[in-house]
């Protein structure tokens, strides 16, 4: 993949962003941040009922962690750091749709759920970094005309 400028602010804030909050999960030892972390997770997402509060944080954390790395890093693909940053953050947008009180209306963020409705950006970065890889390979794999000169 061809080094692309307009890459490096997205990787670097995405990436810097969810490294630093990943790290805190890991890094907590709180009850309380554990339990609200994995309240929410488990009212979207119930089969994450039975995972240990504490142990589902620092797996979140651990994932974060892995995916802000993989973001700063500049030998990871876009396409496969953008493959990463959209799936991660359809997770988050599944929070939003699913935990009550996120939205007004089914789309709308309320005030509750404004800042998970930005994870938005999140998923819109992603696809455009996948969508850049995926428009260059096609480039790629169009025949250029010979040249008889």
């Amino acid at each position: 993949m061809k080094f692309r400028f307009w890459h490096v602010p997205v990787r670097a804030v995405t990436g810097a962003f969810i490294l630093n909050a990943g790290l805190a999960k890991f890094k907590s030892d709180d009850p309380e941040v554990h339990q609200g972390v994995h309240g929410m997770a488990s009212t979207a997402y119930p089969q994450l009922a039975n995972v240990d509060p504490g142990t589902f944080t620092k797996a979140l954390g651990a994932g974060e962690i892995a995916l802000g790395a993989s973001l700063l890093t500049p030998f990871v693909s876009p396409g496969l750091a953008g493959a990463g940053l959209t799936a991660f953050s359809a997770g988050l947008l599944g929070l939003y749709f699913k935990v009550p009180g996120m939205t007004l209306d089914g789309i709308r963020p309320s005030t509750s759920g404004t800042p998970i409705a930005k994870d938005s950006w999140l998923l819109a970065i992603g696809l455009a970094l996948m969508l850049d890889r995926a428009s260059e390979a096609a480039r790629e794999a169009v025949p250029r005309p010979v040249s008889h000169s």
